[in-house]
Protein backbone atom coordinates (compact mmCIF):
# COMPACT_ATOMS: atom_id res chain seq x y z
CA UNK A 1 0.00 0.00 0.00
CA UNK A 2 0.61 3.63 -0.36
CA UNK A 3 1.68 6.00 2.61
CA UNK A 4 2.12 9.74 3.11
CA UNK A 5 5.08 9.61 5.83
CA UNK A 6 6.59 12.41 7.36
CA UNK A 7 9.95 10.99 7.87
CA UNK A 8 11.24 13.76 9.37
CA UNK A 9 10.31 18.09 9.96
CA UNK A 10 10.15 19.40 5.88
CA UNK A 11 10.58 15.89 4.52
CA UNK A 12 7.59 14.11 3.00
CA UNK A 13 7.73 11.12 1.36
CA UNK A 14 5.26 8.39 0.30
CA UNK A 15 6.47 4.88 1.15
CA UNK A 16 5.29 1.45 0.09
CA UNK A 17 4.31 -0.18 2.85
CA UNK A 18 2.96 -3.69 4.38
CA UNK A 19 -1.23 -3.70 4.67
CA UNK A 20 -1.46 -3.42 8.38
CA UNK A 21 -3.15 -6.35 9.82
CA UNK A 22 -5.96 -4.93 12.80
CA UNK A 23 -5.16 -5.65 16.52
CA UNK A 24 -7.67 -6.92 18.91
CA UNK A 25 -10.64 -4.62 19.25
CA UNK A 26 -9.62 -2.86 15.72
CA UNK A 27 -11.07 -2.63 12.63
CA UNK A 28 -8.70 -1.62 9.23
CA UNK A 29 -10.44 1.02 6.86
CA UNK A 30 -9.66 1.08 3.27
CA UNK A 31 -9.22 5.22 2.90
CA UNK A 32 -11.26 6.37 0.34
CA UNK A 33 -11.40 10.00 0.88
CA UNK A 34 -8.90 11.81 3.75
CA UNK A 35 -9.09 15.89 4.55
CA UNK A 36 -6.20 18.31 5.35
CA UNK A 37 -6.23 19.99 8.26
CA UNK A 38 -4.22 22.92 9.53
CA UNK A 39 -2.31 20.32 12.27
CA UNK A 40 -1.26 18.59 9.24
CA UNK A 41 0.45 21.31 7.77
CA UNK A 42 2.48 21.94 11.40
CA UNK A 43 3.57 18.22 11.59
CA UNK A 44 5.22 18.62 8.14
CA UNK A 45 7.15 21.99 9.35
CA UNK A 46 7.84 20.30 12.58
CA UNK A 47 5.60 22.46 14.66
CA UNK A 48 3.19 20.51 16.34
CA UNK A 49 5.20 19.74 19.81
CA UNK A 50 3.04 16.21 20.17
CA UNK A 51 4.15 14.78 16.77
CA UNK A 52 6.63 11.62 16.66
CA UNK A 53 8.72 10.82 13.59
CA UNK A 54 8.35 9.54 11.26
CA UNK A 55 4.71 9.95 11.20
CA UNK A 56 1.75 8.79 8.62
CA UNK A 57 -0.39 12.15 8.79
CA UNK A 58 -3.70 12.37 8.49
CA UNK A 59 -6.88 12.60 11.30
CA UNK A 60 -9.65 13.56 9.06
CA UNK A 61 -10.78 10.24 7.21
CA UNK A 62 -13.58 7.98 5.65
CA UNK A 63 -13.44 4.95 3.84
CA UNK A 64 -15.05 0.74 4.31
CA UNK A 65 -14.14 -1.69 6.84
CA UNK A 66 -12.36 -4.38 5.07
CA UNK A 67 -11.18 -6.26 7.68
CA UNK A 68 -11.68 -6.76 11.83
CA UNK A 69 -9.26 -7.97 14.65
CA UNK A 70 -10.32 -10.29 17.13
CA UNK A 71 -13.19 -9.62 19.64
CA UNK A 72 -15.11 -7.21 16.72
CA UNK A 73 -17.60 -8.91 14.83
CA UNK A 74 -17.03 -9.83 11.26
CA UNK A 75 -20.93 -7.84 10.13
CA UNK A 76 -18.59 -5.14 10.33
CA UNK A 77 -16.87 -5.69 7.20
CA UNK A 78 -18.40 -3.57 4.31
CA UNK A 79 -19.31 -0.45 6.53
CA UNK A 80 -18.76 2.76 5.50
CA UNK A 81 -17.38 4.74 8.50
CA UNK A 82 -15.35 8.13 9.56
CA UNK A 83 -12.83 7.79 11.89
CA UNK A 84 -12.72 9.50 15.04
CA UNK A 85 -8.73 9.89 15.58
CA UNK A 86 -9.49 10.16 19.74
CA UNK A 87 -7.75 7.18 21.30
CA UNK A 88 -8.46 7.32 24.76
CA UNK A 89 -7.83 5.34 28.10
CA UNK A 90 -11.60 5.13 29.34
CA UNK A 91 -10.79 5.17 32.65
CA UNK A 92 -8.20 7.93 34.15
CA UNK A 93 -10.25 10.81 35.25
CA UNK A 94 -10.83 12.95 31.76
CA UNK A 95 -12.74 9.88 30.45
CA UNK A 96 -14.49 8.94 33.27
CA UNK A 97 -16.26 12.31 33.28
CA UNK A 98 -16.96 12.32 29.29
CA UNK A 99 -13.89 14.06 28.22
CA UNK A 100 -11.65 11.47 26.99
CA UNK A 101 -10.04 14.28 24.44
CA UNK A 102 -8.36 15.23 27.23
CA UNK A 103 -7.16 11.59 28.35
CA UNK A 104 -3.91 11.68 30.50
CA UNK A 105 -2.92 8.70 28.19
CA UNK A 106 -4.34 10.46 24.58
CA UNK A 107 -3.33 9.31 21.60
CA UNK A 108 -4.49 11.11 18.40
CA UNK A 109 -4.77 9.15 15.41
CA UNK A 110 -2.32 10.84 12.92
CA UNK A 111 -0.42 12.48 15.25
CA UNK A 112 1.15 9.73 18.38
CA UNK A 113 0.33 7.19 15.87
CA UNK A 114 0.38 6.54 12.48
CA UNK A 115 -3.09 7.98 10.35
CA UNK A 116 -5.38 8.08 7.15
CA UNK A 117 -3.10 9.48 4.76
CA UNK A 118 -2.89 5.84 3.55
CA UNK A 119 -4.34 3.33 1.48
CA UNK A 120 -4.82 0.90 4.85
CA UNK A 121 -5.42 2.49 8.14
CA UNK A 122 -6.90 0.72 11.31
CA UNK A 123 -8.36 2.15 14.25
CA UNK A 124 -10.57 1.03 17.66
CA UNK A 125 -13.86 -0.37 16.29
CA UNK A 126 -15.24 1.81 18.50
CA UNK A 127 -13.85 5.21 16.81
CA UNK A 128 -15.30 3.69 13.49
CA UNK A 129 -18.68 5.64 13.26
CA UNK A 130 -21.50 4.49 10.37
CA UNK A 131 -21.74 6.66 8.02
CA UNK A 132 -25.19 6.84 7.00
CA UNK A 133 -26.25 6.33 3.13
CA UNK A 134 -27.85 10.24 3.15
CA UNK A 135 -24.31 11.20 3.62
CA UNK A 136 -22.01 10.74 0.26
CA UNK A 137 -18.73 9.52 0.33
CA UNK A 138 -17.43 12.49 -1.17
CA UNK A 139 -18.05 14.61 2.02
CA UNK A 140 -18.05 11.84 4.65
CA UNK A 141 -14.59 13.01 6.49
CA UNK A 142 -15.52 16.49 6.75
CA UNK A 143 -17.17 14.91 10.20
CA UNK A 144 -14.18 15.08 11.99
CA UNK A 145 -13.73 19.12 11.25
CA UNK A 146 -17.60 19.67 12.80
CA UNK A 147 -16.79 17.92 15.86
CA UNK A 148 -14.33 20.89 16.65
CA UNK A 149 -17.37 23.26 16.51
CA UNK A 150 -19.43 20.82 18.31
CA UNK A 151 -17.25 20.25 20.98
CA UNK A 152 -16.76 24.10 21.91
CA UNK A 153 -20.52 24.84 21.17
CA UNK A 154 -21.48 22.31 23.86
CA UNK A 155 -19.48 24.44 26.20
CA UNK A 156 -21.00 27.34 25.01
CA UNK A 157 -24.83 26.86 24.72
CA UNK A 158 -25.52 29.23 22.47
CA UNK A 159 -29.15 30.13 21.79
CA UNK A 160 -31.14 32.00 19.64
CA UNK A 161 -31.24 35.32 21.52
CA UNK A 162 -27.70 35.62 21.78
CA UNK A 163 -24.99 37.62 19.32
CA UNK A 164 -22.11 36.07 18.47
CA UNK A 165 -18.12 36.76 17.26
CA UNK A 166 -16.41 34.22 15.66
CA UNK A 167 -13.04 35.59 14.90
CA UNK A 168 -11.20 33.96 11.71
CA UNK A 169 -13.01 33.12 8.45
CA UNK A 170 -10.66 29.84 8.26
CA UNK A 171 -12.02 26.42 8.49
CA UNK A 172 -12.64 26.37 12.35
CA UNK A 173 -14.34 29.16 12.39
CA UNK A 174 -16.59 28.43 8.69
CA UNK A 175 -17.84 25.13 10.74
CA UNK A 176 -18.40 27.46 13.87
CA UNK A 177 -20.52 29.61 12.17
CA UNK A 178 -22.22 26.79 10.28
CA UNK A 179 -23.23 25.42 13.92
CA UNK A 180 -24.12 28.96 15.75
CA UNK A 181 -26.58 29.65 12.58
CA UNK A 182 -28.19 25.80 11.66
CA UNK A 183 -27.68 24.00 14.68
CA UNK A 184 -28.56 26.92 17.14
CA UNK A 185 -29.93 29.24 15.82
CA UNK A 186 -28.18 32.58 16.84
CA UNK A 187 -30.19 35.48 15.86
CA UNK A 188 -27.03 37.28 14.68
CA UNK A 189 -23.26 35.84 13.80
CA UNK A 190 -20.20 38.12 12.72
CA UNK A 191 -17.21 37.35 11.56
CA UNK A 192 -13.85 38.95 11.39
CA UNK A 193 -11.14 38.46 9.09
CA UNK A 194 -8.97 40.36 6.96
CA UNK A 195 -9.27 37.80 3.71
CA UNK A 196 -11.99 39.21 1.64
CA UNK A 197 -12.31 35.69 -0.31
CA UNK A 198 -13.20 34.06 3.46
CA UNK A 199 -15.38 36.60 4.65
CA UNK A 200 -17.30 35.58 1.64
CA UNK A 201 -17.32 31.78 2.67
CA UNK A 202 -18.53 33.11 5.90
CA UNK A 203 -21.49 34.80 4.36
CA UNK A 204 -22.35 31.35 2.15
CA UNK A 205 -22.22 29.58 5.79
CA UNK A 206 -24.58 31.36 7.33
CA UNK A 207 -23.16 34.74 8.47
CA UNK A 208 -24.86 37.77 9.49
CA UNK A 209 -22.28 40.34 9.04
CA UNK A 210 -18.79 40.15 8.03
CA UNK A 211 -15.50 42.47 9.13
CA UNK A 212 -12.53 43.12 7.18
CA UNK A 213 -10.39 44.27 10.65
CA UNK A 214 -7.05 44.58 8.25
CA UNK A 215 -7.30 48.73 8.38
CA UNK A 216 -10.20 49.20 10.78
CA UNK A 217 -9.99 48.89 14.28
CA UNK A 218 -12.73 46.36 15.57
CA UNK A 219 -13.59 47.50 18.70
CA UNK A 220 -14.54 50.84 16.98
CA UNK A 221 -16.66 49.31 14.38
CA UNK A 222 -18.34 47.13 17.09
CA UNK A 223 -18.87 50.34 19.04
CA UNK A 224 -20.48 52.34 16.59
CA UNK A 225 -22.93 49.39 15.71
CA UNK A 226 -23.37 49.58 19.76
CA UNK A 227 -23.00 45.65 19.45
CA UNK A 228 -21.73 43.93 22.65
CA UNK A 229 -21.28 40.31 21.94
CA UNK A 230 -22.84 37.40 24.14
CA UNK A 231 -20.55 34.94 22.72
CA UNK A 232 -16.85 34.88 20.97
CA UNK A 233 -15.59 31.72 19.35
CA UNK A 234 -11.72 32.37 18.65
CA UNK A 235 -11.03 30.64 15.98
CA UNK A 236 -8.15 32.63 14.78
CA UNK A 237 -6.16 31.42 17.59
CA UNK A 238 -3.27 34.40 17.94
CA UNK A 239 -2.57 35.17 21.80
CA UNK A 240 -3.52 38.62 21.47
CA UNK A 241 -7.08 38.01 20.84
CA UNK A 242 -8.39 37.25 24.40
CA UNK A 243 -7.69 40.30 25.50
CA UNK A 244 -9.60 42.26 22.99
CA UNK A 245 -12.09 39.44 23.01
CA UNK A 246 -13.10 40.21 27.02
CA UNK A 247 -12.97 43.79 26.25
CA UNK A 248 -15.23 43.72 23.49
CA UNK A 249 -17.95 41.21 25.49
CA UNK A 250 -20.72 41.89 26.59
CA UNK A 251 -21.32 41.47 30.75
CA UNK A 252 -22.14 37.67 31.44
CA UNK A 253 -20.53 36.58 28.17
CA UNK A 254 -18.93 33.15 27.22
CA UNK A 255 -15.62 33.45 25.55
CA UNK A 256 -14.84 30.14 23.44
CA UNK A 257 -10.39 29.51 22.67
CA UNK A 258 -9.54 26.96 20.38
CA UNK A 259 -6.04 28.13 20.24
CA UNK A 260 -2.70 25.90 20.34
CA UNK A 261 -0.11 28.58 20.35
CA UNK A 262 2.85 28.58 22.86
CA UNK A 263 3.20 32.13 23.41
CA UNK A 264 1.94 34.02 26.44
CA UNK A 265 -1.53 35.65 26.16
CA UNK A 266 -1.48 38.82 28.23
CA UNK A 267 -5.53 39.35 29.95
CA UNK A 268 -6.21 41.42 33.56
CA UNK A 269 -7.79 39.61 35.93
CA UNK A 270 -10.29 42.89 36.36
CA UNK A 271 -11.07 42.55 32.89
CA UNK A 272 -12.64 39.23 33.50
CA UNK A 273 -13.99 39.75 36.75
CA UNK A 274 -15.50 42.83 36.66
CA UNK A 275 -17.85 41.25 33.61
CA UNK A 276 -18.28 37.89 35.29
CA UNK A 277 -16.96 36.23 31.42
CA UNK A 278 -16.66 32.30 31.59
CA UNK A 279 -13.81 31.36 29.33
CA UNK A 280 -13.78 27.64 28.32
CA UNK A 281 -10.94 26.38 26.00
CA UNK A 282 -11.77 23.13 23.68
CA UNK A 283 -9.59 20.47 22.70
CA UNK A 284 -10.56 17.79 19.34
CA UNK A 285 -13.71 16.64 20.61
CA UNK A 286 -15.65 14.22 23.36
CA UNK A 287 -17.78 11.50 21.50
CA UNK A 288 -19.22 14.31 19.33
CA UNK A 289 -18.96 12.19 15.61
CA UNK A 290 -22.63 10.85 16.70
CA UNK A 291 -24.04 14.68 16.97
CA UNK A 292 -22.37 15.43 13.70
CA UNK A 293 -23.44 12.95 11.36
CA UNK A 294 -27.00 13.32 12.59
CA UNK A 295 -26.80 17.10 11.88
CA UNK A 296 -25.35 16.18 8.53
CA UNK A 297 -28.18 14.09 7.81
CA UNK A 298 -30.71 16.68 9.04
CA UNK A 299 -29.31 19.20 6.60
CA UNK A 300 -28.82 21.48 9.66
CA UNK A 301 -24.95 21.89 8.17
CA UNK A 302 -24.07 21.77 4.91
CA UNK A 303 -20.41 20.25 4.79
CA UNK A 304 -19.86 20.69 1.20
CA UNK A 305 -19.60 24.38 1.66
CA UNK A 306 -16.27 24.05 3.08
CA UNK A 307 -14.30 22.12 0.54
CA UNK A 308 -12.97 23.91 -2.93
CA UNK A 309 -10.49 21.68 -3.60
CA UNK A 310 -10.55 17.32 -4.16
CA UNK A 311 -7.05 16.25 -5.30
CA UNK A 312 -4.98 12.93 -5.69
CA UNK A 313 -3.58 11.28 -2.76
CA UNK A 314 0.02 11.29 -5.01
CA UNK A 315 0.06 15.00 -5.21
CA UNK A 316 -0.63 15.54 -1.39
CA UNK A 317 2.83 18.07 -1.23
CA UNK A 318 1.46 19.94 -3.73
CA UNK A 319 -2.46 19.67 -1.92
CA UNK A 320 -0.56 20.56 1.63
CA UNK A 321 1.40 23.73 0.07
CA UNK A 322 -2.11 25.10 -1.82
CA UNK A 323 -3.82 24.45 1.93
CA UNK A 324 -0.55 26.40 3.18
CA UNK A 325 -0.42 29.04 0.99
CA UNK A 326 -3.34 30.02 -1.23
CA UNK A 327 -6.26 30.85 1.80
CA UNK A 328 -7.91 33.43 -0.89
CA UNK A 329 -8.75 30.35 -2.57
CA UNK A 330 -8.66 27.62 -0.57
CA UNK A 331 -10.45 26.14 2.18
CA UNK A 332 -10.91 22.64 2.22
CA UNK A 333 -8.66 19.75 0.49
CA UNK A 334 -9.99 16.73 0.43
CA UNK A 335 -7.85 13.93 -1.06
CA UNK A 336 -8.81 10.88 -3.07
CA UNK A 337 -7.04 7.57 -2.22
Amino acid sequence: MNSVVIEQPGKLAIQRREIPQPADGEVRVRVKYAGICGSDVHIYHGHNPFAKYPRVIGHEFFGEIDAVGAGVSPDRIGQRVAVDPVVSCGHCYPCSVGRPNVCTALSVIGVHRDGGFSDYACAPAKNAYVIPAEIPDRVASMVEPFTIAANITAFLQPAPRDVALVYGAGPMGLTAVQVLKGVYGVSRVIVVDRIEERLAMALDCGADQVINNADLSLQDELAKQDVRPTIVVDAACHPAILQEAVNLASPAARIGLLGFSGEASSVTQQSITSKEISIFTSRLNSHRFPQVIEWMVQGKIDVAKLITHYMDAADVEAALTLFEKDQRHCCKVILKF
